[in-house]
């Protein structure tokens, strides 16, 4: 079975998936009403992210063996789809949502025996091996992904095409790497992402019923990058998922992905949400509480549309993506690897601290007036 094929039936798999789901959503009242926060039209459908997950069960029960690593994975994918759904049709309390966050990511550790090991050659003196510390630290990198792409969620297409450029960059390293498996769970996730976006920013232009990809979605989605991207460091890990039915193997033999060349996939993402966390802990106010001052609304506060500010930032995900991987490609040093994630990372702080002063600038620079 070719990756064409795979990919071709789960791209019509996701677009079957939405006919289901979107009267289901109106009619049981998972819908997303606008408030003072969220300026859209009409109650939308949040149904996007229950799509892609049932649509990556679907086609993965068909070209991926059963055993216990993807028996963990679906119970703590499930798991947290449910609460997300929950969550965007009862509005649960943050302490829950955490407290479910924590058993999901530790059925993925402590069943499925995924973790991340070592964190590489970051000071070149060798190996940084985390011994018993690679469980917590696999755990608190799932719940901070969950959470990432859960903040990042705010305006059309923006997590979505994240996702996607996520997705892309997980291909990208596995062929890299020679790793089939995460490359054809990225090629179905990507597959998905379209049909997904397709209906979240075709709205009217392809007369498809706008949709949101709700809690449940973004957290699912923070999970399952963690989770590839914690096997693809170690190989051996890999190979209990390995043997798609009928899947063509990338050729030659699987090696590591070093750990470090991973958080250019998913840099904006958490520099967002640590950026975020830091300003309202410094406000003392708690860093889960809601507000208006992600980098989207940076970008919209100095007089981008909506379309321009997802266009910029999505732009600057796929050249961060593609930053990480001429790096892997040229296997520059680890140590200069996280050295130039650190200073990418020091300069988004420092935009976000002087946001205001930026913005004001970029708004006279367009001869917008405030």
């Amino acid at each position: 079975m070719s990756l064409l094929t795979i990919t071709t039936v789960t791209l019509a798999l996701s677009f079957m998936m939405y006919l289901l789901l979107i009267p289901l959503a109106v009619t049981s009242g998972l819908v997303d009403r606008p408030d003072a926060r969220k300026r859209h039209n009409g109650e939308i459908p949040l149904v996007g992210g229950l799509g892609v997950f049932l649509t990556l069960m679907l086609v993965g029960g068909w070209v991926l063996p059963v055993n216990q690593v993807t028996l963990a994975f679906g119970l703590s994918s499930a798991l947290m789809v449910m609460v997300g759904v929950m969550d965007d049709r009862h509005d649960l309390s943050v302490r829950l949502r955490i407290l479910v966050q924590l058993a999901a990511a530790s059925v993925l550790v402590f069943v499925g025996g995924i973790q991340v090991g070592t964190l590489g050659n970051l000071l070149g003196m060798g190996q940084i091996r985390l011994g018993w510390l690679a469980a917590p630290f696999t755990i608190l990198a799932i719940m901070a992904a969950m959470n990432a792409y859960n903040m990042i969620d705010g305006i059309d297409g923006l997590l979505g095409s994240l996702a996607l450029v996520t997705f892309f960059g997980v291909a990208g390293l596995a062929l890299l790497h020679a790793q089939d498996v995460p490359l054809l769970i990225a090629l179905i996730m990507m597959a998905a992402l379209v049909a997904f976006l397709a209906h979240n920013m075709g709205g009217g232009r392809l007369a498809l019923r706008k949709i949101f990809m709700g809690d449940a979605g973004s957290m699912f989605i923070g999970l399952l990058v963690v989770c590839l991207l914690a096997l693809m460091t170690v190989p051996e890990q890999l190979a209990s998922v390995s043997g798609a039915l009928g899947f063509e193997p990338v050729e030659g033999e699987a090696a590591p992905v070093r750990p470090v060349a991973v958080l250019w996939l998913i840099a904006i993402p958490l520099m967002d949400m640590f950026g975020i966390m830091a300003r309202r802990i410094l406000k003392r106010q708690s860093p889960f509480k809601p507000d208006r001052d992600h980098l989207h609304h940076i970008f919209m506060r100095a007089g981008f549309t909506a379309m321009e500010t997802l266009g910029v930032i999505t732009t600057a995900g796929i050249l961060l993506v593609l930053f990480g991987l001429m790096l892997e490609v040229l296997q520059v040093p680890e140590s200069v690897v996280a050295l130039l994630y650190i200073g990418v990372f020091i300069g988004y702080l420092y935009c976000l601290r002087h946001a205001w002063r930026i913005a004001s600038s970029i708004r006279t620079w367009r001869g917008i007036d405030i």
